[in-house]
């Protein structure tokens, strides 16, 4: 009896594996993916490229997100009169003399003028609601240095917006090539790694874009004045190139419980065998963390927590497995 009743019968899970083909018709079936998927991928790029300016302005955004992030108690100040911003004080406290700056971090403090009498004199007054942007406007600038890095930042940033806009249709074609020939079981399984790989790959470059990317790049800027250095400004292509890679490097980190856990289903690994290497997997995702994101030490090190994580998720999903192959055996021992 089948498990379900949307599920076909066992014997027929061995079904399909498609036409017997040549090696020649092969070779022309593949033929034509390459040419569907380079059509594709040449299409996303030149769209890509015109549309620089906005991946430029996604790609800015963390470094944005930098500025509001709190390092070492530090609390800062924006001076204002009127709209004109007359800079910003670093403080070791919450006051500024006898001037109570109150329980946040970032305050923007406003000269206003007061009538004294005959005499006008300016105080200062903490804005009770202050905008973050004069704080944004001030964070670490990104330049060129070179004639030609605009052009080849550009075509690198269509390269990488291209890939990823043209991926789901590459995985339609890769289906459509590969599937005709599995059986339905292996189809089952494909379509199942597929969807979930999809979701933890978008969920790690989520992470590591929203989350960990504007702390690695405020943990980076207070390594440098640790160090006695300032940065008011970013070589651009470096930038790019750090953000990119290291989102990229986040997102293939979570498709590490798609790799366990084909290996179990394969037969390959076990939940005992995964869990007597947890203390090799330390030492591995360390590697890992330093081989998938930069040499700056706080990415690297949570990207090592993230997998570790992961790693233990596959774990108990692989105990799960185990616990419920086990009680259907135990049930068809019963019933027979």
């Amino acid at each position: 009896m089948p498990d379900s009743p949307q599920e076909p019968a066992p014997d027929e899970w061995e079904e399909g594996g498609g036409p017997v083909k040549s090696f020649l018709e092969h070779l022309e079936d593949f033929r034509w993916l390459i040419i569907k998927c380079g059509a594709a991928f040449m299409v996303c790029l030149v769209v890509c490229l015109y549309a620089v300016p906005e991946i430029v302005a996604v790609l800015k955004w963390p470094l944005s997100r930098a500025a509001l992030v709190r390092v070492n108690g530090e609390h800062k100040a924006e001076i204002f009169l009127g709209s004109q911003s007359l800079g910003t004080l670093e403080l070791d406290t919450n006051r500024m003399g006898n001037l109570d700056l109150g329980t946040n971090w970032f305050s923007v403090v406003r000269l206003e003028p007061v009538a004294l009498g005959s005499n006008t004199v300016l105080t200062l007054k903490v804005d009770p609601e202050p905008k973050q942007n004069a704080l944004l406007q001030g964070s670490t600038d990104l330049v060129y240095l070179d004639p030609s890095a605009p052009f080849f930042s550009s075509m690198q940033l269509a390269f990488y917006g291209g890939i990823l806009l043209a991926s789901p249709v590459i995985c339609i074609f890769l289906a459509g090539f590969i599937l005709p020939a599995l059986k339905v079981k292996e189809r089952k399984y494909v379509w199942r790694a597929a969807l979930v790989g999809s979701g933890l790959f978008l969920a790690g470059v989520a992470f590591c874009y929203f989350f960990v990317l504007p702390r690695a790049l405020k943990f980076a800027q207070w390594w440098a004045l640790w160090m006695g250095v300032q940065v008011p400004e970013w070589r651009a292509e470096t930038y790019f190139s750090f953000v990119t890679k290291f989102m990229l490097g986040m997102g293939l980190g979570f498709e590490l419980p798609v790799a366990l856990l084909a290996l179990v289903k394969i037969g390959v690994l076990d939940y005992a065998k995964l869990s007597s290497l947890r203390r090799y997997m330390i030492v591995i995702n360390l590697i890992l963390g330093a081989l998938l994101t930069t040499p700056e030490p706080f990415t690297q090190v949570v990207m090592a927590v993230v997998l570790q994580v992961l790693f233990e998720t596959s774990v108990w999903i692989a105990w799960y497995w185990e616990w419920k192959e086990r009680k259907r055996a135990l049930q068809a021992g019963e019933s027979a």
